[in-house]
């Protein structure tokens, strides 16, 4: 009997227990286009794009399972006739998979895993086998009810081009075998987001369309004891995520402020995310109508968000630091003398390890159609390079073999990214400028090289289809490129340009200016912004207060 050894650890995000997903249906967009975003979070994970080619399976061929968190061997399946070929989040025909853990009532989780999958393995098999968001909800379902369900609870958006969904599925413990999950179609002209709590709340039973769900999902919940009431009145987030403050104001509150960029009203919300009203506030929705078409763009920048111009803004009190970083040091939460405290938890952090938004077309051709646009660290700071979903070869700088978490490389886009980032936390308002402006040209510059990569590469499927793949990998490479020189380039400008926290002066023309005998000018010394100025006094009175001289 042949056994298949391909191990999909990390396909999507070792051990990404903190990540956020927002879902556009193809009528809330400007161009008929779905998305799905992911920011795949989790303190010390090393990120790199994964590739696993398509295949054909003789009878008796065997699946390895390993736990895509742990990289704990959990069994075998038997392995698919045929296997689709997959890019990080995306296969071949425009089918896109992301999630967010929610974990959910603890009692659930497997205490003894093996022979289960987990969801990371879930992910990859139901891309691998599935030609429709539909069809990847039951190879999902259908495969832990058979096999089991080995992780905690999960919220995972599916989406091909014509229908976006959320799937939320958690286990039974190790008294029971599978999982009790809903399916719920966002509609093409709404959009929904997720970020680490369960977000289905009521669903209609009836709605055989649009909803999902596996047959036991409120007889199990009777039995457990979390539900007793009507079966129309039913919450799956209720009775098996139930709320704390945590999974509101950590987790809800970034879906509300991915909703708060595109959706009027959404003030009535805040009692609800802020985790201070419990049960007593009204439950924000699923999914909205945006209050205009989005673009591609737009999705890229909310996954940029820090709260900014909220009442969970994190840019403007003393946690912002000497320069106003919208960046907080881990954990989430803190003591001092004896008391608990927190920082926001904002959609985008520096924990990134890369953040995917899916574009998925459905007016071109698949090969075309697919691309995953791929920010190896955290998007804020990072450009989206666009991947096609027939690539069938990673440029070396996000292939995972180039470089590891415990391994630098400057081949490595994950290491670079990591080392600009990295100079503009500390002195944020001084440099991200420098940095925003940069990643926007150069994702301006990809924005517009796809298009004209799209005519080709539509050119190419209609002539010379069998060369399509080599031309899809060329693009992929030169852009990768593009992106390795421009990175490299503006980390040795951060150094000479912010060397030792001064500001070196440059020329109209971007020049160092010099003195006549050739040396740089005396840099400027900003020291502390105003407002850090008043809270640097407040603290120390007047200890550092130049006596007057009489």
């Amino acid at each position: 009997m042949k056994r298949i050894l391909l191990l999909f650890v990390a396909l999507f995000a070792l051990g990404a227990s903190a990540c956020t997903n927002l879902l556009v249906g193809k009528k809330a967009s400007k161009n008929g286009e779905a998305y799905l975003t992911y920011s795949a979070d989790s303190y010390g994970m090393y990120g790199r794009l994964l590739h696993y080619p398509a295949g054909t399976h003789a009878p008796g061929t065997m699946r390895r399972i390993v736990d895509g968190d742990t990289q704990k061997y959990l069994g075998e399946i038997p392995e698919a006739p045929v296997t689709y070929n997959v890019v990080g989040n995306i296969n071949e025909h425009q089918v896109a998979i992301t999630e967010t853990t929610f974990g959910g009532r603890h009692e659930l989780a497997p205490k003894n895993p093996m022979g289960g999958i987990d969801y990371v393995s879930l992910m990859a098999l139901g891309l691998q086998r599935a030609k429709t968001a539909r069809e990847a909800i039951k190879v999902m379902t259908d495969l832990v009810a058979r096999h089991g369900y080995s992780s905690e609870g999960e919220s995972f958006s599916i989406a091909d081009p014509n229908e976006v969904w959320i799937m939320e599925m958690i286990g039974k413990g190790d008294e029971k075998k599978g999982a009790v999950w809903v399916a719920v179609r966002i509609p093409d002209d709404c959009i929904s987001a997720h970020a680490n709590q369960s977000r289905i709340h009521k669903f209609d039973l009836k709605d055989k369309k649009n909803v999902m769900y596996a047959k036991d999902v409120i007889k199990f919940a009777r039995e457990k004891g979390y539900f007793s009431g009507k079966d129309a009145d039913f919450s799956f987030s209720a009775a098996y995520s139930p709320a704390d403050f945590g999974s509101q104001r950590f987790c809800d509150a970034r879906a509300w402020s991915l909703f708060n960029h595109f959706v009027d009203g959404m003030d009535k919300y805040v009692d609800f995310v802020d985790g201070k009203h419990i049960g007593t506030s009204e439950v924000m929705p699923l999914y909205f109508k945006p209050k205009a078409p989005l673009e591609l763009s737009d999705v890229m920048r909310a996954m940029r968000d820090h709260y900014e111009g909220t009442p969970f803004d994190i840019t403007t009190n003393a946690g912002a630091g000497t320069n106003g970083a919208p960046y907080r040091p881990s954990p989430l939460t803190w003591e001092y003398k004896g008391k608990k405290y927190f920082n926001e938890r904002p959609v985008s952090t520096h924990q990134a390890s890369f953040v995917v938004v899916a574009q998925l077309r459905g007016n071109l051709p698949n090969p075309v159609g697919g691309v995953l646009w791929f920010a190896n660290d955290e998007a804020n700071t990072t450009p989206f390079v666009p991947i096609y979903c027939s690539l069938t070869k990673v440029p070396e700088c996000f292939a995972d073999a180039t470089a590891n978490d415990h391994t630098f490389s400057w081949k490595s886009a994950f290491w670079l990214c990591n080392w600009v980032s990295n100079m503009v936390y500390p002195r944020y308002d001084q440099l991200y400028p420098t940095v925003a402006k940069r990643r926007d040209n150069l994702e301006d510059y990809m924005l517009t090289a796809q298009k004209a990569a799209d005519a080709s590469l539509l050119h190419t499927l209609q002539t010379n289809p069998s060369e399509l793949a080599n031309e899809v990998n060329g693009y992929a490479q030169d852009w990768a490129n593009t992106l390795m020189t421009d990175w490299k380039a503006l980390g040795e400008y951060l150094v000479m340009k912010f060397n030792d926290q001064v500001v070196k002066k440059e020329t109209r023309d971007g020049k160092w200016e010099l003195t006549p005998d050739g040396i740089c000018v005396a840099p400027e010394r900003p020291g502390y912004p105003e407002q850090y100025r008043g809270i640097l006094i407040r603290e120390t009175g007047d200890k550092y207060l130049v006596p007057e001289t009489k």
